[in-house]
């Protein structure tokens, strides 16, 4: 079984002994869970990451002792381990394991340490999204899960995930406290020269507000364009998250709602009649996807932008399309799809 990525030359040559026990170890969690899909070289490649990370079970002077690395990989969670793997690169029956072991527990947890269901609810939102992975760098998820390295138990890993996300709640919340409601009187040097800050940033803030107000026209008019090609399902998913509200949760049980158009789509598609909101999350990366595409192409070829002007475009769009701007647009014509909207309101 090949290690990749061992950068850690005496973690390579002790690694390299081990194979055996590596193997064994991997083929245990297939046989407990044939469908989560890991590959042996992603799973020996984070039992290398967690050696290297803990760097202790080497001897002394970084010389190798095979010993103490087969002890420390004996340790390890590797269950736990093989779960988060499976998570991370979005497979869906890991997905639903992870729901029935922990779900119950990240909501209670969250909702336990903060003082509204709402800011629970927003909390477990971010913790999920960072979990899903809703970042892609050089064509890889960064799912939070790979972080894990199986060294503690994945609930005590995800009791941490949880009191962080409710720290930097909090110190959202913080900063978000209006400095004009501070009285200047008495004010120590330090508040003086942020509430300075605070004036430069309100210029600049109107400096670019010009600037997009330039931008705004070609902008609407080629992501119009770029919603226009999207299928009556993406534009659907679309329309359900950003204009209805709805959360990943939501919109993967309208999949087995008899009369949704989602699950006619699915079904064609050879499917189960479960769907998890970590898919529902990928379908809208593709739509995303597909968008941008051909909103650059529109920008690049129709309105003649440089790269720099349509990076501004799109930082207009993406900030319209959180707020639903242009969806509702999507409803209208010949496709179909206001009509599939409107039967669905009536059902």
């Amino acid at each position: 079984m090949p290690l990749l990525r061992v950068t850690n030359s005496s973690a390579a040559q002790v690694l390299a002994g081990c194979g055996d026990q590596i193997d064994a170890i991997y083929q245990e969690c297939v046989t407990a869970n044939p469908s989560f899909g890991v590959a042996p070289d992603d799973f020996s490649t984070a039992l290398a990451g967690a050696v290297e990370k803990y760097a202790d079970c080497l001897g002394p002077g970084g010389r190798t002792s095979v010993r103490k690395v087969r002890q420390f990989i004996k340790e390890l969670q590797h269950a736990d381990l093989y779960l988060a793997l499976a998570c991370a690169r979005g497979n869906e029956s890991a997905w639903w394991e992870f729901d029935r072991r922990y779900r119950s527990f990240v909501e209670r947890l969250a909702r336990h340490l903060l003082n509204t269901r709402a800011n629970a609810d927003e909390v477990i939102d971010h913790i999920y999204a960072e979990l899903f992975g809703t970042k892609i760098v050089d064509g890889n998820r960064q799912s939070k899960f790979r972080t894990y390295t199986g060294r503690g138990t994945l609930q005590g890993w995800l009791r941490a995930v949880v009191s962080h996300a409710v720290i930097d709640f909090y110190r959202r919340r913080q900063d978000e406290v209006s400095l004009d409601n501070l009285e200047e009187i008495g004010e120590e040097p330090r508040m003086r020269h942020s509430r300075a800050s605070h004036a430069h940033r309100a210029e600049e803030s109107m400096l670019a507000s010009v600037v997009r107000e330039r931008y705004r026209a070609a902008t609407v008019a080629a992501l119009d364009q770029a919603l226009a090609t999207l299928d009556d399902h993406e534009k659907l998913l679309l329309l359900y998250y950003h204009v209805d509200g709805l959360k990943l949760r939501e919109i993967a049980k309208l999949v087995q709602e008899p009369m949704s158009p989602i699950r006619r789509w699915f079904q064609r598609r050879a499917r189960s009649g479960r769907v998890h909101e970590s898919t529902v999350m990928r379908w809208l990366e593709k739509a995303y996807e597909k968008v941008a595409a051909q909103f650059a192409e529109e920008l690049a070829h129709k309105h003649q932008l440089s790269a720099e002007e349509i990076d501004i475009c799109m930082s207009i769009a993406t900030e319209d399309l959180g707020h639903g701007l242009n969806l509702k647009a999507m409803t209208s014509g010949e496709t179909g799809f206001g009509k599939v909207k409107a039967a669905e309101g009536t059902s």
